[in-house]
């Protein structure tokens, strides 16, 4: 067997995933596939995540934590946190494509649950700068930002933003975010 030569297989299966989603997007996935771009056996992915999903479960995982993290980094400043989450949609794309679709992975896992809630509690973390007339509020507040900044994000990956809009995803998600606090 060929495998093994990895110091972390599990990470170097996660890698290649991102690599592979990258290129043809997480349906397009394929265990097989990221035994090859691993170079390792075909049934190690499996050893490791059981099936596609048990591999877009722990992706979706590592994503949520990656984006709470960026978005603890941004402080209390929802402006910031806004931002913080557009640019992980951009630095991590793949991540950000697998972890919201649930119906790709298995939404229900404990550590799903655990990483997106945590993810969730970063992203209210700047709710206190809103206008006090929407203090009465918070889950809704909290809905109508994740809204703006998920929507400007996968409107930015897309490609659909009007032409002129900007080249820097950071700019033009500040002039967008900015918004809110009008």
């Amino acid at each position: 067997m060929r495998g093994y030569h990895h110091g972390d297989l599990r990470r170097a299966l996660l890698g290649a995933a991102v690599e592979a989603i990258g290129e043809s997007g997480p349906t397009a996935l394929s265990l097989r596939d990221l035994a090859r771009r691993a170079g390792v056996s075909h049934a190690a992915p499996a050893h490791h995540f059981g099936d596609k999903a048990g591999l877009l479960t722990a992706l979706a995982v590592e994503g949520f934590d990656l984006l709470a993290d960026a978005l603890g980094r941004a402080g209390d400043d929802l402006l910031e946190i806004g931002v913080a989450y557009v640019r992980f949609a951009v630095d991590h794309q793949a991540h950000f494509e697998v972890m919201f679709r649930p119906e790709l992975y298995r939404a229900d896992d404990p550590q799903v649950v655990a990483a997106r809630t945590r993810a969730g509690e970063a992203l209210r973390g700047g709710l206190s700068a809103l206008p006090a007339r929407s203090a009465a509020e918070p889950d809704r507040d909290a809905l109508a930002a994740w809204s703006i900044v998920h929507g400007f994000a996968t409107l930015w990956l897309a490609g659909a933003l009007p032409a002129g809009t900007g080249r820097d995803p950071e700019v033009v998600a500040r002039s967008v975010i900015r918004r809110l606090f009008e």
